[in-house]
């Protein structure tokens, strides 16, 4: 078990995460009274959020999408 004061912590907060990451518990000390103890929450669980055919023939297109949404003989207004 690593012993740090509070400013030690404060100021390598990054170093001390990694070890608690690790398996290494931190206590914490005011003044040289521990105060807190930082261990591990265990580790990370990566879960997939991706709910892949969730809308699957929710939408309809009524509409050809390869054909323009405008006659051809409009196109010449656009360019001005």
């Amino acid at each position: 078990m690593k012993i740090a004061n509070i400013a030690e912590f404060k100021n390598n907060l990054s170093k001390y995460l990694a070890l608690v990451e690790q398996g290494e518990e931190i206590e914490i000390c005011k003044r040289n009274i521990p105060v807190a103890r930082l261990v591990s929450s265990g580790p990370r669980k990566k879960t997939n959020r991706t709910v892949l055919g969730c809308g699957h023939g929710s939408v309809q297109v009524k509409v050809d999408l390869t054909e323009p949404l405008i006659p051809q003989d409009s196109w010449e207004m656009l360019g001005k």
